[in-house]
């Protein structure tokens, strides 16, 4: 419910720059926070999806056990992938803090084509949203309407440094029209918890989320 939300959010939050990676270092020179909030946005969304990607893969194995194990483990591959994504941006956007947005954009350009292992994974940032969207529908767990929305997933743009299209809107949209219906049934078919333990719950959870954050920061 709560990553597809976040994916587009953060794709609409730097929507006015330009797409390539000048355009998107140079705004991070001019607007450091923004840039910021947008590409944590966008990184904590698609790590964030790994549950609803998981339950609907389980929901389509119930009828078609190989496209789900397929679609599931290639669309959490490029998850994986889109998460190596982000720390390569994060690493970019200090280039621009330590020595600005000319040199870093240089820098970039230099190395953009380097080899990484997660760039075998590029087809599967790609292939598992069709696969899980044609399984959705075969085994009738989304309808045809938020199948075709879950397909437009794959035209995300993928790689490091990207700015936001026409199509990462598109793509995002659908990732919300056909998700988060999705769990919010799931959410409300399991059992009610008392009131006392979601409260108890929230509070174990910004306990261990304030202690997690310390323990990062320290390094």
């Amino acid at each position: 419910m709560v990553g597809p939300l976040l994916v587009l959010t953060g794709v609409l939050l730097r929507m006015r720059f330009g797409f390539f990676f000048p355009a998107q270092l140079s705004a991070y020179e001019r607007h450091p926070h923004l840039m910021t909030a947008s590409y944590s946005l966008v990184a904590a969304g698609w790590v964030l999806l790994w549950p609803g990607v998981a339950l609907l893969a389980a929901r389509i194995g119930e009828r078609f056990r190989e496209l789900a194990v397929w679609g599931g483990v290639l669309t959490v591959l490029g998850l994986f992938a889109r998460a190596f994504h982000a720390g390569v941006d994060h690493a970019d956007f200090q280039l621009v803090t330590a020595d600005g947005a000319a040199s870093a954009a240089r820098t970039v350009s230099e190395t953009y084509g380097a080899f990484h292992v997660f760039s075998v994974l590029n087809a599967a940032i790609m292939g598992g949203w069709i696969l899980l969207a044609v399984g959705a529908h075969r085994a009738r767990v989304l309808g045809p309407l938020r199948a075709a929305a879950l397909g437009l997933v794959s035209m995300m743009p993928l790689g490091v440094l990207k700015g936001t299209t026409a199509w990462s809107v598109a793509a995002a949209t659908g990732l919300c029209v056909a998700l988060v219906p999705l769990g919010v049934a799931a959410w409300r078919a399991g059992p009610t918890p008392r009131a006392a333990t979601v409260v108890g719950r929230l509070v174990l959870l910004g306990a261990v989320a304030t202690a997690m954050f310390c323990f990062g920061q320290a390094g």
